[in-house]
This record gives C-alpha cells, structure tokens and sequence, in this order.
C-alpha cells in the first residue's frame, strides 16, 4: 500500500482525503486529474454497426437446421390443469418434440401449460392449436383490492392468505413520528396510487440454443450472461464449464431479463431431444403477458411541517402487488429529505398475475411520485415555494447546487405563484422533483487487456452491454491510459468464455468494469513502459502515453513501435477496487429534475413541454453517452407518468392490452425537449471516481411532471397514470 492524497468533489466544492492505494494499481482520479481523453464526447464504438443493421442480436443467429418452439399458455388466471392430448399435434409432420403439464395448478394468464418444437413457425403455430387442454376453473384475483377483500379466494393453495407484511427496509418509530406529528403546524394525509407497468423491452426474453458435442451455447437476450449459463447449468444438471452464453448485441433489458426461465430451460431441452439448435423468443403478446413488470402501489401518506418549512414526521403505509411473487412490491418513500421522525408499512398483495420483476430503479419512482407530490402539497399549504422548501431539508451536498443548476435551465422564476392562475384552456406550469441512487460496483469481475506486437489493443469481459454504452466506456478509460483514441481499442464483450462480469442490475456494468478496464490497460502500459526503456534506455516510469506516441525516452516513438519492442504479446487482467482506500465523497448518487408541462382543460391532454434532469453519476467518461443514458431514463419515466398501464379484466382474468397498439407507449410525438445535463463528481468509490448512470434518471421523472401538472391547473392528480380523465375528473369536469 502506498499513501496518497485524493481531491474530491466538484467545482466550488472540494475536499481532499487520504487513500491507501494497493500496490501494482492505478492512482485514483481525483478533480484535478488531467485527462486527455475521458470527459471529452465520444460516438458509440459500435454506433456504426447498429445503424447500418450489422450488429447481431440474439433474433439475428441462424444456425444450420435451426427449429423453433413456442409454449402453450393458459387463459385462465386460475385454473388445474386436467387433461393435456398432445396426441393430434404430435401427429403432425414436422413437429419434433413436444411436452405437457398435465396435473399441474396454472396461476396467472400466460402460464406454460404444453410446448412444441417444429421445424417450421408455421407448423409450429398449427401444432399448437391442435393440442387440448382441459381445464378445471379455479377463481381468482387480479388488482390488489379484489386480493384484500374479505373473503378473497388465495392466489396461491400453499398459502392461506394474500396480504403479507415486509419488513427490514428501514421500518421506522412509530411513537417518534406521532410525536413528530403533534408538534407540527400542518398535516397532511393523502392517498397516492401508482400502476403496473410492463417492461415492453424493444427485443423480446428469448434465446438460440446449440449442442455440440456435449457442449451447450446458448445466444440470449439477457442482462446476465453468467447468470444464464450457471442457472442453465443447473437446471439441466450438466457441468459450468459445459455451457457458453453468448450475448453480442441486445435490445433492452430494463431489470426483466436475469437468469433463465421456463422458456429458455424448454428451448435447452427441445435442442438436446432433437439434436437440432432451436430458437425461442418469445413474440409481443407473450413479453406483455409473462416478460415482467413494475408492481403497482398504493400509499397511504402522512407528512406534517412546522410553518416554517421544517420536514416533521412522515408516516406511509402501502400496498402493491408483484403478482404469484410475495415480495419486490415496496416503494421508496419517504427518503432523500431531512425528516424529524419515520415511519412505514409495506404489504405486498398476492394476485392471479405474472411475477413483477426489477424494474428500472425499483421501488424508486413509485415512492418519488408520491413523496414529491406530498412535498409540493406541504409548500402550498404553509405557503413556500417547492424548491426553498428541498433546500431547507436536503442535507446533500451535490443536489443542493443541481437545484441551482436546473432551476437556471428550466426558468423556475416562470412558474404560476398561483397554481392554475394561467388563462385561457391551454394552461402551462413548471414542477421539479429530485432523485437518488446507489453508489455501485461489484468485486469478483475482472477485464482482460491484449496487446500485441502491432499494437493493436483488446479489452475484454463476459458480460454483456444492454445497449446502454458498456463497450464505448472501457474503450474510453482504455485508451486515456495509453495514449490512444477508443477507436484504437477493440473491446470484446458478451461471451461467457471470457472473463466474469457482473449482471447488468443496479447500474453496476460500467461502475464495475470501467475500473477494470482502466486497472488491465495500465498493468500493460508498466509492461511496454519496461520493454521500451530496456530497448532505448531511459527510466520507465517517467516515459507517458500522449497521442498515440510513447514520450520521455531518448526518442520519441510511436505506440505501434513501442510495441513491437515486446518480445510478445502482453496480457493483463485488471480489477475492480474499492473499500476503506477509497472514500466516498457522498454516499449517495444524486440527481434532480424540472419538468414544464402543457395542458388542455378541456380535454384533460397533458403534453410535457420541457424537461431539464440534472444527474450526478461520478466522474462522467464520455458526456455523449450520459446523456444519451439520461435522455433514455427521461424518456421512460414520462411514458410511466402519462400512458404506461396495465388493464386486467376483473371477471376473466385476461390482460386487455397485451400489445402495442392498446398498450401505449410514448412514442416521438411525445418528446419533449430534453435537456440532459450530466453532473460531474469526483466520489472517490474507485479508481476513476464513476458511479453507474442506468437508473437514477427515471427516478425523478414522475413526480416532477405530476407536480407541474397541478402547477399547470391548480388541481392535484394523485394517481398514475396522468391520462385525461383523471386531469379532467381532478378538476371536476367529470
């Protein structure tokens, strides 16, 4: 260990710490690094092979005889399953293999109750409609009401009950915060509900699967590329080292897509019957009704304020629902302000729906809807304007001066003193909420650096980038450490025969493996800093890696020819380092947004007009690419603020929507402007100073265009989504 001084912070405030960093790695970055490459734009790596079509998705491999499968799926919420008769669609040319869950208790719509493997989709489509299911009907519940009610039939036969507490998630004092609440000047108890979002990722779950030899590859669309194979491994009990997962290219994971499931395991099996690769990916209906989904929620919230601003107790109970699954059903809230007293309940509801999975920030933007609506609701009622009274309760350092930056941006002087005092229909209004997140990264992953006598460069991990900039990142920090342009670095990811990476959960991929990369890139340069000054004499630690050359040797010299001075290629594997050496310059990720929004009052149309989202994610690496991340996370947290929802019909179980065309999604029409404003922060969590970007910009996104909206029309809309008719029955149109 070696003794370092680290400054952290950002501009206009700064600290500097003491680090102990591990021999044989990389200086920590502090504020004032001089980086020639990081912080500056950069296009996407593999932009060019996205848009001229070249990139390979899982949907895109083709192996020789490739077959296809598809299950069978129940359309019944609750239901046994009696009798399964393959015998007509086994008969039917073509059809391979097929498998039944004849005795089996179907829970949810969508549920697998036969699958088929046919040569043809076609054939595949015919068999499935020649297979006879009798069923014996059971009843069932699909919202969480109908789950609570008195006498509710339980979802689940193990279970007698539906409704089950959680606890352990920072529950709270009860006593303190009623006590909290006497000594207040105002409280508020409101209710404020929030809807089941489906993740409707642009590429659907799915998988090719392929044996040879004994040996099992699998191409998925996955977020877990290690997570697939060793859950497959499992599952079909053969050996880790049996099974390869192969993930170039994918189309969105948003939390849905982690480990294998019933589809994946069956399209494995088909494969190995039938000696044929078989592909499985499942069509829109299906991603709708069995891919995952964000739990709903209900929250009962207490809040109470002195006169003078002071936050005083916060007392919130909910309820919400991940389906079959008794758990993942919370909410954050309350959290990032300052409160004298908490407290909460959280029940998580069974219902005859499919499993919620993570999504997105879970838990966050159901909780920052509500808690930034019963902030702005405490403002009016003792008369404070929303920001001054965030400032007031909000201890951290970095949002405090976003608040500055984002009221700048978005004019926040522009807003109705008065909410709905604009005239005529079309009223306008500006409204703001503010976000956190973890800081992450994950031991156990490393990064593989190549580099050969030419000089070319390889970066490479097994895990996979889900679209959101994972290969541009390393190329980034690789190239800042030798010298070079991320052009220059081949980085190779999304093939489990190379090193471990982590699931791409949290918004750990790049936090976790951009250090890595950098670890791995400067291990090498020490090699052909050694190399160069044994050839052309000079000391090895003073030569640098600036523009493509190698400097401080008696001659200069370009990197392809310091290279070629290696007696052979140079391999280093670099690694993920945290812990007491490295202290955080604030323990939370912070971010905050402003939203000016449109609406139409005699319509009820809400068009969001505006959007400025300042967000802290460390030491930003390429700014392109974070604000393409917070442009996306914007994107998704309007679509879940005025239009996502899923429709269940109480009576038959069925989802209503299961599409894109009644399942609305915000699409261009929709786009505000967005101002994408990356924060840059040297925490001090790793040697380069980044937190992950994934999910802290949809936190926010919600609660700041509801608290806009009420701006807008002075009439509070408590519920998700913000659809017309709740505008117009929130002003008491209807």
């Amino acid at each position: 260990m070696s003794k370092k001084k680290l400054r952290l912070g950002f501009e206009g405030k700064e600290k500097t710490v003491d680090v102990q960093v591990p021999d044989g790695t990389p200086d920590p970055w502090g504020t004032d690094a001089k980086l020639d490459v990081v912080g500056k734009d950069h296009t996407r790596v593999d932009g060019v092979l996205k848009v001229t079509g070249r990139a390979k998705y899982s949907y895109d491999v083709h192996p020789e005889a490739m077959i296809f499968a598809k299950l069978l799926r129940s359309p019944h919420a609750h239901a046994r399953v009696v009798r399964v008769d393959l015998s007509r669609a086994k008969a039917l040319k073509g059809v391979l293999y097929t498998e039944g869950q004849e005795g089996t208790v179907v829970h949810y719509p969508g549920q697998h109750v036969a699958g088929v493997a046919a040569e043809t989709e076609e054939i595949l489509d015919d068999a499935l409609r020649l297979i006879h299911v009798e069923y014996e009907v059971l009843p069932h519940v699909v919202t969480v009401d109908a789950a609570r009610a008195e006498g509710a039939p339980p979802v689940l036969e193990r279970r007698n009950k539906n409704v089950f507490r959680e606890r352990g998630r920072g529950d709270g004092d009860l006593d303190a915060t009623e006590a909290a609440h006497k000594q207040a000047d105002v409280v508020l108890e409101r209710t404020y509900t929030t809807q089941i979002q489906t993740h409707s990722a642009l590429e659907t779950h799915g998988c090719v699967c392929e044996w040879k030899d004994g040996e099992l590859t699998i191409w998925a669309s996955t977020q877990g590329t290690f997570s697939v194979r060793d859950s497959m491994a499992r599952a079909l009990d053969v050996p880790q080292k049996k099974v390869r997962t192969i993930t170039e290219h994918m189309g969105g994971g948003f939390g849905a897509k982690f480990g294998i499931r019933y589809w994946d395991r069956f399209c494995a099996k088909a494969a190995q019957m039938t000696g044929r690769p078989v592909r499985y990916l499942l069509d829109r209906k299906e991603e709708h009704l069995v891919g995952g989904n964000r739990p709903d929620s209900r929250q009962v919230c207490k809040f109470s304020a002195k006169k003078d601003g002071t936050l005083m107790g916060a007392d919130v109970r909910s309820w919400g629902t991940a389906g079959t699954s008794a758990r993942a059903a919370g909410v954050f809230n309350p959290g990032i302000y300052k409160f004298r007293a908490t407290y909460k309940e959280t029940y998580n509801v069974l219902t005859n729906t499919t499993e919620g999975r993570a999504f997105r920030a879970p838990r966050y933007p159901q909780g920052v809807f509500a808690l930034e609506g019963m902030l702005d609701e405490i403002a009016e009622e003792i008369g404070m304007d929303p920001l001054e009274l965030r400032k007031k309760n909000d201890v951290h350092s970095v949002r405090l001066a976003q608040y500055e930056v984002g009221a700048k941006q978005i004019g926040w002087e522009r807003r109705n003193e008065r909410p709905g005092s604009g005239k005529g229909p079309l009223k306008r209004g500006i409204g703001m909420a503010s976000g956190l997140w973890h800081h992450t990264g994950r031991r156990g992953s490393a990064v593989r650096c190549r580099v050969d006598r030419e000089g070319s460069v390889t970066l490479s991990n097994g895990a996979q980038d889900i679209g959101t900039g994972t290969r541009t990142i390393l190329a980034v920090l690789g190239a800042e450490e030798l010298g070079l342009q991320p052009q220059d670095i081949t980085v190779r990811l999304g093939n489990t025969d190379d090193p471990p990476g982590p699931a791409s959960g949290g918004s750990t991929t790049a936090s976790t493996l951009g250090p890595a990369a950098r670890d791995a890139a400067w291990q090498a340069k020490q090699v052909i800093r050694e190399a160069v000054a044994d050839a052309r004499g000079g000391d090895a630690g003073k030569l640098d890696f600036k523009r493509g050359k190698v400097v401080g040797a008696p001659k200069d010299l370009s990197f392809q020819q310091a290279c070629g001075l290696l007696g052979e290629a140079v391999e280093t594997l670099g690694r993920w380092h945290k812990g007491r050496n490295y202290p955080r310059f604030e323990e939370k990720v912070a971010g905050c947004q402003f939203a000016e929004v449109e609406v139409d009052v005699e319509t009820g149309h809400v068009q969001v007009l505006k959007i400025v989202a300042v967000q802290d994610c460390g030491r930003v690496i390429d700014p392109l690419l974070a604000r393409s991340q917070i442009n996306g996370g914007v994107i998704q947290g309007l679509s879940y603020a005025l239009y996502e929802d899923r429709v269940m019909d109480p009576g038959t179980g069925d989802m209503l929507n299961a599409n894109l065309l009644d399942y609305k999604i915000a699409g261009s029409r929709e786009m505000p402007e967005i101002v994408s404003i990356p924060f840059t922060v040297s925490n001090g969590i790793n040697s380069v100073g980044m937190s992950g970007l994934g999910e802290p910009p949809t936190v926010p996104t919600a609660g700041a265009i509801a608290n806009a909206v009420h701006n807008a029309i002075g009439a509070r809309v408590r519920s998700l989504p913000i659809t017309p008719d709740r505008v117009l029955q929130a002003l008491g149109v209807i």
